[in-house]
Formats: structure tokens, C-alpha cells, sequence
């Protein structure tokens, strides 16, 4: 497994440091694949998106814990092989709290500096999410365990539409803030594809308090079943213009892909126009719409002098 050089000098490399230094900070999310002809893809995926200078990666963290260890590793490969600072999922899903504990010793022992925090969705199959026997119930829990024992850098989730469990969005938003006041560093959002909800979720965070820094999370779309699903299972809406939009060339993979990169690359231009901290891009393990939107990006005047 991958572990720091022996003559490495370990630098603290915080997100919150981060954030606090550059502007805007670029980051994108991966999966770990499910075999060696995957994780090959991956790694050029990663090697690829590595030109366009990213803040941060982070790697998630698969249901039931089903991936825990192939997250750690890849957490460490994105670190100290391809060079990128990383961060690895943890979730509450089917895990005592020393199993946890345990999870989190043999990442500070691989280097990695930063963590996001979930409560994680009910494994399949479950509509209702219930903790193991000596397991978290919330993620407010795992942030305030963790931040007792170490000295990681803690992220959390957010929702601009509401967790899909939440009864309201005042009580979603006082959860957020349950979750900060436990220790959590920095946000980031759910994806959205309406910025509305974005301003408005920001506005409700203030409300109550919240300040630290908060990334919006957007994913371009390449496929509109796929995001039909994924909103389902997320709670996040598609505008009707959109939507509809999507439907016309839906029979073209080619024009969906490019209506998806346009419409990204113009949410992303408002956010920035709005100086949110940066923007964290859910890539589906894919590199190509990814890369065009950050492009797209960077020729923007505010940008110009950006690193």
C-alpha cells in the first residue's frame, strides 16, 4: 500500500489553508474503480486533470463501506504518487465507532491530512438509515469524534435543496450548523444545477451563523439518464429549460456532452462572479468535460491572474 517516502518531510496541507491562499480553488471527485483495468483509467484520468493545477481531490467512500480500503489507498496513491493533495470519505454506514477510529489511525498514517465527513445514505435496499450497535447515528457525531482525537482537516456536506430527509430547510440548515459547531472546516455542497438554490442556501447559512468557507459542487452533465438518476437519488432538482433542452438532443451523446459543458461553464461563471471559494467538480471518473469547463473557466478576466 501506498505510504509516504521514508526521506519524505511531511508538510501540513490543509483545505482550509488552502482556500484561505488561493482563489478560486479547482477540485474534483473520483470513485475507486472496481478492478486493475479501472484503476489504470483512472490514474490517466487523474494524470490528465493534474495539468489543470487542482486545489484538492477527494475519493469517495462506497456503501456499506464497501470500498474503505481501496479509498485509502487511492487517497495516498493521488497524494504521494501523482502528486495532488487528497481527501478521503468517511461515512457512519455499517461501522462501530472503533472501527472508525481505527480507519482514521491508518490514514494519518499514510499522510493524508483531510477528511470529509458523512453520515452516508441507508445501504441498499434500506429506506431508513439506522447505525450499527456502537456506530454514529449523525454526522455531527463523527465530526465531533474525530475532531476530539485528531488534528485533521474536516469537511462536511451540504444541501442548497435540503437533505432529501430533512423535514424543512430550517432544519436542514440547523443540522449543517450542528456539524460545524461539532468542528467541521469547510462545506461542500450537494450538486445543484440551478445557482438559486446555491444564494439562497447561503443566505440561510449566514442566518444561522455559519462561516466557514462553503464550495459549491457541480457536475457537468454528459448523459441525461445518468443525471436523471442521480438526482433522484441525491434530491436535487433539473430546471425545465434545462431539461427540456436535454431531451431535444438526448438522441445525440456528442450534443448533450456540449450543452452539458456550456450550461456548467455558465453556472460556474456566475458562482465565481459571486467569489465563492473555488469550485468542486463531481467527475464521474472522466476527465474530458471536466477539463473543458475548468478551461472555459480560466479565460475569464477575473481569472486572468489566478493560478
Amino acid at each position: 500500500m501506498t505510504t509516504p517516502p521514508s526521506d519524505a518531510i511531511i508538510l501540513p496541507v490543509k483545505i482550509k489553508d488552502i482556500l484561505k491562499e488561493v482563489w478560486p480553488s479547482f477540485s474534483f471527485e473520483f470513485f475507486p474503480p472496481k478492478d486493475e483495468e479501472g484503476f489504470e483509467r483512472l490514474y490517466r484520468t487523474i494524470e490528465r486533470l493534474k495539468h489543470l493545477n487542482p486545489s484538492f481531490v477527494s475519493v469517495t467512500y462506497g456503501a456499506g463501506g464497501s470500498t474503505r480500503e481501496k479509498t485509502v489507498d487511492l487517497v495516498a496513491k493521488i497524494k504521494w504518487e501523482i502528486g495532488i493533495e487528497s481527501m478521503a470519505h468517511i461515512t457512519c454506514v455499517g461501522a462501530t465507532r472503533d472501527e472508525i477510529d481505527h480507519l482514521l489511525k491508518e490514514i494519518q498514517g499514510k499522510g493524508i491530512e483531510n477528511i470529509l465527513a458523512l453520515r452516508g445514505d441507508p445501504p441498499k435496499g434500506e429506506r431508513v438509515f439506522r447505525p450499527v450497535e456502537g456506530g454514529f447515528r449523525y454526522a455531527s457525531e463523527l465530526v465531533a469524534f474525530i475532531r476530539q482525537r485528531y488534528d485533521f482537516c474536516i469537511g462536511v456536506a451540504g444541501y442548497p435543496e435540503g437533505h432529501k430527509e430533512a423535514p424543512s430547510l430550517e432544519k436542514d440548515i440547523e443540522n449543517l450548523k450542528k456539524k460545524v459547531d461539532a468542528g467541521a472546516d469547510f462545506i461542500i455542497t450537494q450538486l445543484f444545477f440551478d445557482n438559486r438554490f446555491f444564494f439562497d442556501f447561503l443566505e440561510r447559512a449566514e442566518g444561522v451563523g455559519i462561516e466557514v468557507p462553503i464550495i459549491p459542487g457541480i457536475m457537468p452533465i454528459i448523459n441525461l439518464n445518468q443525471i436523471k438518476r442521480f438526482t433522484e437519488m441525491c434530491g436535487a432538482s433539473i430546471p425545465e429549460p434545462l431539461l427540456s433542452r436535454l431531451e431535444e438532443v438526448q438522441d445525440d451523446p456528442s450534443a448533450v456532452e456540449a450543452y452539458g459543458i456550456e450550461y456548467a461553464t455558465r453556472q460556474c461563471e456566475e458562482l465565481l462572479e459571486a467569489r465563492v471559494p473555488g469550485i468542486h467538480f463531481y467527475t464521474l471518473n472522466r476527465s474530458q468535460a471536466t477539463w473543458k469547463v475548468v478551461s472555459n473557466l480560466k479565460s475569464m478576466p477575473i481569472l486572468s491572474d489566478a493560478p
